[in-house]
């Protein structure tokens, strides 16, 4: 008899979770999305590499990723935002995010989203609206920079146009429905005082209803990091068994929770095949729309 590795060991752990549970969370950060060739913005290197007009101006994440820029320098504030837009509008999700639907769709209580990702991807791939929580906003919606009001609209008529040299928008600004002045992503930012967030509290709302009709969750965590572990204590609180998906931080604390230190879209295959091997997902996974 071959012994499995640890790694063999800890997918059928992984899937006999799966297979005993009625209902399913799954909190996702921003390793979900790498799989589908979008960046990582872990550390300052990975960051750089991804924008290099702010690399070559010493400009990190967190400078750029904050309010005070719309102030300062708008169109730099856009150039990056408007990039990142644009580049979520024309990304394809992988096929991971087929692959958890599929399994949510065997479960009896379903399936409900905590991620920490902007870029809308649960969306675009098929997931209810009504069964996400999008904890630091969405890049698709657009709000007051000075929250002017409370009101937040989609982004749909605004194609930013940018000079991804110098990372500035080179076409007019958003502007808000109600001043007049600029408008930003309805995002939640570094030091942000003026976030619109009753979309997400009400988001929430709806999970924590959802969390009273249901019972016997399994959490997957999947590229949850720890430099912005909203999305990681999320699903640690909610005291469910634990897959936790990250090529790098993977370790977990409680005994019978499952460690996986693999990339999202190989581990969620692994676990999908193995599924499909005890019958629990069909073989015609791969042909699903």
């Amino acid at each position: 008899m071959i012994t499995p590795t640890p790694i063999e060991s800890s997918i059928r752990r992984a899937t006999e979770l799966i297979s005993d549970a009625y209902s399913l969370v799954i909190t996702a950060g921003a390793g979900i999305s790498v799989d589908s060739g979008l960046p990582d913005f872990r550390g300052k290197e990975g960051f750089w590499k991804a924008y290099p007009a702010l690399a070559k101006s010493q400009i990190g994440f967190t400078d750029i990723a904050c309010p005070d820029t719309f102030e300062s320098n708008p169109k730099l504030a856009w150039g990056f935002y408007g990039h990142r837009l644009n580049l979520y509008r024309n990304t394809k999700p992988h096929m991971e995010f087929r692959y958890l639907r599929a399994v949510a769709k065997q479960l009896d209580g379903g399936a409900f989203i905590y991620t920490s990702n902007v870029d809308g991807h649960f969306q675009q791939s098929g997931f209810s609206l009504n069964n996400i929580v999008e904890c630091h906003g969405l890049i698709h919606h657009l709000q007051c920079h000075q929250a002017c009001t409370q009101e937040i609209w989609e982004a749909t008529k605004f194609t930013p146009e940018v000079d991804e040299e110098h990372c500035a928008l080179t076409c007019p600004f958003p502007t808000c429905r109600n001043c007049g002045g600029i408008a930003r992503p309805n995002i939640l930012m570094f030091g942000d005082w003026h976030w619109v967030n009753w979309r997400t509290e009400f988001q929430k709302a709806r999970f924590q209803e959802w969390r009273e009709t249901v019972y016997r969750p399994v959490v997957i965590e999947i590229g949850a990091g720890m430099a912005i572990p909203t999305a990681r204590e999320f699903g640690e609180r909610l005291n469910a068994p634990l897959i936790r998906i990250n090529p790098i931080d993977a370790q977990v604390n409680r005994l019978g929770d499952v460690a996986l230190q693999m990339g999202a879209l190989e581990a969620i295959s692994a676990i999908s095949k193995s599924l499909v091997d005890m019958g629990f997902l069909e073989k015609s996974l791969e042909q699903q729309p």
